[in-house]
């Protein structure tokens, strides 16, 4: 497995680790903790030497009953922040988390070179041909209606099975756009109670049956911390449990707060398995 970021083919037989930087003031973790252009490069510069592969950035904090943000807004956080993290570690491929199809356009155009959407499509009817004409990776989440809403909509008849022909329908759409590097995104923690987030975390292997790689991103969720009764603060021991278990169960990329701490994960599982 591999993917074609700007030229650049990432060798996915070793998985990678993709490093969250938030430009939001309202995001669970981090929101409001980078104040200027400084602070940002200052930690993705941390992010990098750590060792991340990717570094997602994302403008629109999507933690249950986020803000509405405009796509004016969005795009003003962004954009800015997408240049001066490609200006200045171009080696290191930019991930966009967004919904919005023009915000896409217009971060891809400023460097950025892979999608990262938590609809999967579904709340921007233009993002698949969008994304298909860029010719850059998709990162597909599963979601149910908002951010707004999401935790409202946990009922499922099969939550395995539900997902699995959701992700089937969405890949089939996704390559009739003519988009080729797909990889997908369980949603831990989007329209998923606890229960719901761990059973799916143990059941990640049966979604390696869609030939696609998986990313997980669980780093400092509430189903670490609210099951080890803490704050997102102290969830980093946690964070690293379940992604080892990820990893056993065929996650081809962690998408972290503390890439330090994943790219152990990441050594340690290798050594595990070779």
């Amino acid at each position: 497995m591999t993917l074609n970021c700007n030229g650049k083919l990432i060798d996915l037989s070793t998985p990678k680790v993709m490093g969250i930087l938030n430009v939001t003031p309202d995001s669970f973790y981090d929101g409001g903790k980078f104040k200027n252009d400084k602070s940002f490069l200052i930690h993705a510069e941390k992010l990098i030497k750590e060792g991340a592969d990717f570094v997602d950035i994302g403008a629109y904090s999507s933690k249950p009953g986020a803000d509405f943000v405009s796509e004016k807004e969005e795009i003003n956080r962004l954009i800015p922040i997408v240049r001066l993290i490609h200006d200045n570690f171009p080696q290191t491929p930019i991930s966009i988390d967004s919904f919005r199809s023009n915000v896409i356009k217009k971060s891809i155009q400023a460097g950025a070179a892979i999608v990262n959407d938590i609809s999967a499509g579904q709340l921007d009817p233009m993002m698949f041909e969008t994304v298909g004409r860029l010719g850059v990776p998709y990162i597909m989440m599963h979601m149910r209606g908002t951010p707004q809403i999401m935790q409202q909509m946990t009922t499922y008849s099969n939550i395995i099975k539900d997902i699995y022909y959701y992700f089937s329908e969405r890949i089939s759409l996704a390559k009739e756009h003519q988009i080729k590097d797909l990889i997908i995104d369980l949603g831990f923690g989007f329209s998923k109670t606890l229960e719901q987030n761990f059973k799916l975390l143990n059941s990640l292997d049966f979604y390696t049956n869609l030939n696609l790689p998986i990313l997980v991103g669980i780093s400092r969720k509430s189903m670490v911390y609210k099951t080890l009764e803490t704050t997102p603060g102290y969830a980093l021991n946690g964070t690293s449990a379940l992604n080892m278990l990820a990893l056993d169960k065929g996650a081809k990329l962690l998408r972290v707060h503390d890439v330090k701490e994943a790219i152990e994960c990441v050594k340690l599982h290798r050594a595990l398995t070779n």
